[in-house]
């Protein structure tokens, strides 16, 4: 088992996992928070990793890619960050969130040996889908790194369960028909979504959603339906209303974090 199947196996609460893009607003402050975010209780990092054409994301997100860009951080900041944070934790696992482009233009094997050297636990990357992903996916488990896909509530049931057979780490649940940065508004339909799923789970994936959950309420509801919660836009958001402050958006990183993760139930 790598460090995410361990969570996930070993945690004693559902498990809280944060986004942040690598690089807003500067290499060195995504280090500080990622440390951060562990320190408040956040079991699983997923590291944003910038691209040109973020087409999952909303406008949130897209500007704190951008100002990452502007930094010009591409793959190999992304490792070093990685890297940098395994100097102190070893433990917490992290999953490399982005798109294609960059994997591709770096080459299969080479960023499996260096995700794996840096520390990186899975990887998801948004557009490519299982059917794509066969190369990819073979590399990737060569250095025990989890490929993780997504399912939406328009997934039909037969594509559910080529998702969850070509899925190694945890399934990213999209709770609903957006981008990040909406409002979740519909819990119920999550439910019996979220059941029919673990119907056809034959080999137990953990489940955990994303996209929506702004709020204690909110992340307390959705954790009590599922295996864990993904936070990514209100993180970002503080960043972004922090950016003259880095100490302060540290704090009410931490703040928001520890806030967030006493409301998440017990199993």
């Amino acid at each position: 088992m790598n460090r995410i199947q361990k969570t996930f196996r070993n945690n004693k609460k559902k498990v809280f996992i944060a986004y942040v893009v690598c690089g807003d607003p500067d290499v060195n402050t995504t280090i500080k928070i990622m440390n951060t975010l562990v320190n408040s209780g956040v079991d699983l990092i997923e590291l944003g990793v910038p691209f040109t054409d973020p087409i999952a994301d909303g406008p949130v997100i897209q500007k704190s890619i951008e100002r990452s860009l502007k930094k010009n951080t591409n793959l190999n900041d992304v490792f070093s960050v990685c890297s940098k944070f395994r100097k102190k934790n070893k433990t917490t696992p992290v999953v490399l969130m982005g798109y294609l482009n960059p994997i591709e233009n770096l080459g299969y094997k080479k960023f499996s040996k260096e995700a794996v050297q840096s520390g990186v636990d899975g990887v998801l990357v948004v557009d490519s889908p299982p059917e794509e992903s066969l190369v990819l996916s073979s590399v990737l488990q060569e250095n025990d790194i989890c490929n993780i896909h997504l399912a939406s509530p328009t997934t039909s049931k037969s594509r559910l369960e080529t998702i969850i057979k070509s899925s190694k780490g945890y399934l990213y649940y999209v709770s609903l028909k957006g981008i990040t940065g909406s409002k979740i508004s519909n819990v119920k339909l999550i439910e019996k979504n979220i059941n029919k799923i673990k119907k056809i789970n034959k080999n137990d994936l953990p489940v955990v959603v994303g996209f929506g959950i702004k709020d204690k309420q909110t992340a307390k509801k959705i954790s009590q339906i599922s295996d864990g919660v993904i936070i990514g836009s209100s993180f970002v958001k503080i960043i972004e209303e922090n950016l003259h402050n880095k100490q302060r958006m540290v704090n009410n990183i931490n703040k928001y974090a520890e806030k967030i993760k006493t409301s998440i139930v017990n199993k």
